[in-house]
């Protein structure tokens, strides 16, 4: 697509974003990330060049060669993928962002070792799995708070910024509100925890309407 193809397909999520933030509060900022995992560095910039900053990637490879090849671009990385062990000192090498699917204590403990190594520090999202479904990673309702608070006083350099989920996978809206009200309810529960991300490219409306503050937008801001 060109520049200004981009410009028309954001500005209407921009509008959507609008009226569901409003129907919160006037107060109430959403953060867009455009998932990018699909998507080319070409694409990427050319959505630098309409205004936006933050990109997400599930894969570090992917990350890796995007954030090298657009270098010169003051790019805001975020890691939305399952991060296995043996790859974390490839991510902490790009030194993204943000990382937000922290999904295990196991994974917390490798991730702080690996952080003290190398004199370094992480913001991170946990992520829960709010609908308890057997297809996707992270804590259950139940152990959420606990676990937070877990690693903030076991991980140091690991810095919880909040939660991440993915909405329940239903036809049923009442079902899918039912997912992102647990994890605000959890959210706010939780010690200086700012960002509440839930909600993508077919649900996000519900997820700010919910209390989510950031968004991860695919296929919807690139049209794929």
């Amino acid at each position: 697509m060109t520049q200004t193809e981009y410009k028309i397909y954001i500005d209407d999520v921009i509008r959507r974003v609008e009226s569901a933030r409003l129907n919160v509060s006037a107060h109430h900022i959403v953060k867009i990330v455009a998932v990018s995992k699909y998507s080319t560095s070409e694409d990427i910039a050319k959505l630098y060049e309409i205004g936006q900053r933050a990109f997400g990637e599930n894969k570090v490879q992917d990350l890796k060669a995007k954030a090298i090849a657009l270098d010169e671009l003051p790019l805001e990385w975020h890691y939305i993928g399952n991060l296995q062990k043996n790859k974390i000192n490839n991510l902490l090498d790009i030194n993204p962002t943000l990382f937000q699917a922290l999904d295990s204590l196991s994974l917390a403990e490798e991730l702080q070792k690996k952080l003290v190594a190398k004199d370094m520090q992480l913001d991170c999202l946990m992520q829960v799995n709010s609908a308890k479904e057997a297809s996707k990673h992270g804590f259950y309702p139940d152990d959420a708070v606990e676990a937070y608070k877990k690693i903030q006083q076991e991980c140091p350099n690991i810095n919880l910024k909040g939660l991440m989920s993915i909405g329940a996978h239903s036809d049923n809206k009442e079902i899918i509100k039912k997912s992102f009200d647990t994890t605000y309810e959890i959210y706010k529960k939780l010690p200086n925890a700012t960002i509440c991300s839930m909600g993508m490219s077919g649900d996000f409306e519900l997820a700010i309407e919910c209390g989510s503050n950031m968004i991860r937008l695919g296929s919807l801001i690139f049209n794929k």
